[in-house]
């Protein structure tokens, strides 16, 4: 079953953030737009090239109105460990959210039962806390952030604008198509 325009679970969970331990939960996603971008573990060799792309990109998801979350199975303790010592993983001013229970990865269909780790997923999330896009693939596979925003302003756009949709590689500011019987086999 797709999790696109279902709701996000309840849960808590614990975070690091900027040199503190926070609480992270369905109620901080609500009101804004939210990127939850799920990752296998903490000090791997793939994982912060990811952190270090949506780091040097966070200024764009901000200026959109968007958080950015990284989970992984880890704690939040080790996401402390993580950020002081990896210098990629260093640039991140998001939340490093610790999901050690595996709540969350099994809630997004991202939980690997066998290894007790995530698979790559990403999702955007509008402020009422629902789900608007899902991508989830190979742990060999590290994702493009700016792919992400890209969506995340497509989605954002579409919710202003129910009357239009975004055609494929749209970009901000680019030409949107209003759905109507006279495009059928016209485009």
């Amino acid at each position: 079953m797709s999790l696109i325009n279902t709701s996000i679970p309840s849960f808590k969970a614990q975070a690091f953030h900027n040199g503190k331990f926070v609480e992270v939960s369905d109620a901080t996603l609500k009101g804004k737009w939210s990127v939850l971008v799920f990752m296998p573990a903490a000090f791997t060799f793939n994982c912060p090239t990811e952190v270090e792309d949506a780091a040097e990109n966070y200024g764009e998801f901000q200026a959109a109105g968007a958080e950015v979350y990284i989970v992984t199975t880890d704690t939040h303790f080790s996401h402390k460990v993580w950020h002081e010592t990896s210098p990629a993983v260093g640039k991140a001013k998001f939340p490093l959210v610790g999901d050690p229970t595996h709540q969350l990865t099994r809630a997004f269909g991202v939980h690997i039962e066998e290894e007790g780790l995530a698979l790559r997923g990403t999702f955007v999330i509008n402020p009422e806390g629902v789900i608007k896009t899902a991508e989830i693939h190979d742990n060999a596979i590290a994702r493009d952030i700016s792919e992400t925003l890209r969506k995340l302003k497509a989605a954002q756009f579409v919710a202003k604008n129910p009357n239009q949709v975004c055609p494929a590689k749209w970009k901000e500011g680019e030409k949107t198509l209003a759905p109507s019987l006279d495009l059928v086999g016209k485009i």
